[in-house]
């Protein structure tokens, strides 16, 4: 019972070690995370193995995460971003979910619909699917094109991306847990849930509206809100067979638009930051298995990272261009969305979970991830230098 602490003290100093690494390389830090897992488990060191009491606090962990990024949503900026950013986003998500899926097709043979293989290929398509914005807006933001109307427009596509590429992984999660779900039942249940959230979500808001108007900048917000993320995401897995990291996420939209928000994120991004979140992807390393590398995997994943990246340029690059933007303001947007970060992971983990992802696909994963955030920035300052 008492090694969990030992493995923790192990978890925390390695995961801070390789990230700061991971910084001073130009990388980003999940990466370094990640690779701490490599090295202390059982790839290298086997100083730490994978149990049951890592894996709760990992699922903590993403459930955190995703709760935080619903908080940190700007839901007037979401409305507002219409139609444009939101055909962007469909086809940013709907082409790359067919490349990946047509890309393990290829590798590993066509699949008869429904059957496992198939949801395989599928899931493949929908670890494409995520958009990680930050290292874009971070260089959007040193060139001065943040707050353009071509800027906006790629952050609000970002974030409907996200929301999207959740219901996908919902629809997916859902359609590849048994043999008697059809996909009718999965969608009716995502419909559901939907509806129950809405209803759940403004009888929540009004209350904590109340609550932050007599308590602001509390502790008790914090911990009333903290009990809302946990709440939705068992509401979501119990009653719905919908994955608990949509619950959080949807949890996170309800109270993004309290004055407290801004507040209520810091105090939860603490607790996330300081012990969950490196847990969580310590764990992926933890649980990578390079063992099983071949030479055909490892060309998997370097088509995986080209398939990932040139998807997202061609789908919201094409879409863009529909929108009636300029060719070259079409490839910026494009590359503005190729980025892949922490839901990449996280798509891949709850993927893990039901069995549909093999460990030894993480190192797609993980090589995407890095192409993609060292890609972008450069891609982006060459084209904004040309004008």
């Amino acid at each position: 019972m008492y090694s969990i602490f030992r493995n923790l003290a192990l978890i925390l100093i390695s995961a801070k070690f390789f990230a700061l690494l991971a910084r001073k390389c130009r990388a980003p830090q999940v990466v370094g995370e990640i690779i701490a897992g490599l090295v202390i488990g059982p790839c290298l060191l086997n100083l730490v193995q994978p149990s049951d009491s890592i894996a709760i606090f990992a699922e903590i962990g993403v459930v955190l995460l995703m709760f935080t990024t619903g908080l940190g949503t700007n839901l007037q900026e979401l409305m507002r971003a219409g139609p444009i950013a939101t055909l962007i986003a469909c086809v940013g998500v709907a082409v790359p979910l067919a490349g990946g899926t047509l890309l393990y097709s290829l590798f590993y043979g066509f699949s008869a619909l429904g059957s496992p293989e198939f949801y395989r290929a599928l899931f493949i398509g929908t670890i494409m699917t995520a958009t990680s914005v930050s290292i874009t807006v971070a260089t959007l933001q040193e060139l001065g094109k943040l707050k353009s109307f071509l800027g906006t427009t790629i952050v609000s596509a970002a974030v409907i991306d996200d929301v999207i590429g959740i219901v996908v992984l919902t629809c997916v999660l859902g359609a590849s847990g048994g043999a008697d779900t059809s996909l009718v039942d999965v969608l009716m249940d995502t419909v559901l849930f939907f509806i129950a959230a809405i209803v759940i979500g403004l009888i929540i808001h009004k209350a904590m509206l109340w609550l932050d108007r007599r308590n602001p900048h509390t502790q008790r917000i914090t911990i009333v809100s903290l009990a809302f993320c946990f709440a939705m995401a068992y509401i979501a897995e119990q009653y719905f067979g919908i994955a608990d990291i949509t619950g959080a996420y949807i949890a996170g939209i309800v109270l993004c638009s309290l004055e407290d928000a801004p507040y209520i994120e810091r105090r939860v991004d603490i607790s996330g930051y300081m012990l969950f979140s490196p847990v969580f992807f310590v764990s992926i390393g933890l649980k990578t298995d390079i063992s099983g590398l071949t030479p055909t995997i490892l060309l998997f994943s370097v088509c995986f990272v080209v398939v990932a990246l040139i998807t997202k340029i061609i789908g919201c690059g094409l879409a863009a261009k529909v929108c009636r933007f300029s060719w070259p303001d079409s490839l910026k947007v494009g590359v503005g969305m190729m980025t892949r970060g922490e839901v990449a992971l996280i798509v891949a983990q709850k993927g893990l979970g039901v069995g549909v992802v093999d460990p030894v696909y993480f190192t797609a994963v993980i090589l995407l991830i890095v192409v993609s955030s060292i890609v972008t920035p450069l891609a982006l300052k060459g084209l904004f230098s040309k004008g």
